[in-house]
C-alpha cells in the first residue's frame, strides 16, 4: 500500500493502541501498516507467529512506530486471554480492535464435511465473539472507551453459495456486532462493520479463485461496475475513520466499500453453478495444496 494515499493527517492516531486479528498478511497487515502511519501503537496476532513478527519488523523499519506481534489461535478463548493479559500487563489497554481474522474456501455444500465447516466457523464466528467478548469486558470493568471494527463482506445481505460456512459466520458477526452496539453503547464502547468487495490477497485468491479464469476475473475486477478492484488504501481509509477521534456517533453500521457491486450483481459466487465436477475437484487440489504450504509456517 502506497501510506500517501491515506487521507488523514500523519498523527492522527497518535493516542490508540489498536490490535488487528489476521494482521500478519493480507488486509489485516495493510490495516496495520495504515494505522502505525497514522501514529497508532498497532498490535498484530495471527496463528503464524513468524509471519506476524517478520511484519512488525518489516513495518517497524519502513515507518518506525510500534509493532508488536503476538502468535494466537483465536479458536481458543483461552489463548485470547492470555494474550490479551500480556498487552494489558505491558503495554496498555487497548483503545481498538479490528476483527479481520478470517478463513475461507469454495465449495459446493453438499461436498462440505463437518471439520470442514468448522474449520471455517470456529475462526470467523467463534473466534470473533471470543475476542469481542474478552476485550468488551475488559473495556467495561476498566471504565474506559473502545472501538470494534469487523471485517464482513456483502454475503450476509444476501447469501453466499459455495461459501456457505463463511457468509453463516459473517452474518452472525454482523448481528453481533448491531446487538451490541445497543447494549454497551452506554459503556463508550462502538461496534461497526466493513463489507469489503473485491480487495484481492494471495490467500484470498489461491482459496476462492484457484483456477485461472477466477484469479483473472477477481485480479480485474470483471463485474464490477467501476471496472476495478479496490484498491488498498481504499479500505485503510474508511477504518481509520471508524477507529480515529472524530467519528464517535457512527456506532452499529455496517459500511459496503465494492464499487457497487452487490447493487449490481450480488456480489457473490453464484456464477459457479455452472461448474462440472472436473472444475470443483481441480478447485479442491488447489486449494489442499495451498493449506499445506500455511500450515508448515504456523507456530501455534
Amino acid at each position: 500500500m502506497d501510506v500517501s494515499q491515506l487521507m488523514f493527517r500523519d498523527g492522527l492516531m497518535k493516542d490508540e493502541r489498536i490490535l488487528v486479528t489476521g494482521g500478519g498478511t493480507g488486509l489485516g497487515k495493510e490495516m496495520a501498516e495504515g494505522f502505525l502511519k497514522l501514529g497508532a501503537e498497532v498490535h498484530i496476532c495471527g496463528r503464524r507467529g513468524g509471519v506476524c513478527e517478520e511484519t512488525a519488523a518489516e513495518l517497524m523499519e519502513k515507518h518506525g512506530g510500534k509493532v508488536v506481534p503476538h502468535a494466537c489461535d483465536i479458536r481458543v478463548a483461552e489463548a485470547i486471554s492470555d494474550m490479551n493479559d500480556e498487552i494489558w500487563s505491558k503495554h496498555g489497554a487497548l483503545t481498538g480492535l479490528v476483527n479481520n481474522a478470517a478463513g475461507n474456501f469454495i465449495s459446493r455444500t453438499e461436498d462440505l464435511s463437518v471439520r470442514g465447516f468448522d474449520a471455517i466457523a470456529n475462526i470467523v464466528f467463534r473466534g470473533t465473539f471470543y475476542m469481542t467478548h474478552d476485550i468488551g469486558t475488559r473495556w467495561i470493568q476498566g471504565k474506559t472507551k473502545g472501538s470494534v471494527v469487523s471485517i464482513l463482506t456483502t454475503w450476509i445481505w444476501n447469501g453466499g453459495p459455495f461459501v456457505v460456512p463463511s457468509a453463516m459466520s459473517k452474518a452472525g458477526v454482523n448481528v453481533m456486532m448491531q446487538s451490541l452496539a445497543v447494549e454497551w453503547a452506554r459503556y463508550g464502547l462502538r461496534f461497526n462493520s466493513i463489507a469489503p468487495g473485491p480487495f484481492p490477497t494471495e490467500g484470498m485468491s489461491k482459496r476462492l479463485a484457484p483456477d485461472a479464469d477466477g484469479a483473472q476475473r477477481m485480479d480485474s475486477g470483471g463485474g464490477n461496475p467501476m471496472g476495478r478492484v479496490g484498491e488498498m488504501h481504499e479500505l485503510v481509509n474508511l477504518a481509520a475513520f471508524l477507529l480515529a477521534p472524530g467519528a464517535e456517533y457512527v456506532n452499529g453500521q455496517t459500511i459496503a466499500i465494492d464499487g457497487a457491486m452487490y447493487n449490481a450483481s450480488g456480489g457473490n459466487f453464484s456464477m459457479l453453478t455452472n461448474w462440472g465436477d472436473e472444475q470443483w475437484e481441480a478447485a479442491k487440489q488447489a486449494i489442499m495444496a495451498t493449506n499445506e504450504k500455511d500450515k508448515a509456517k504456523r507456530t501455534v
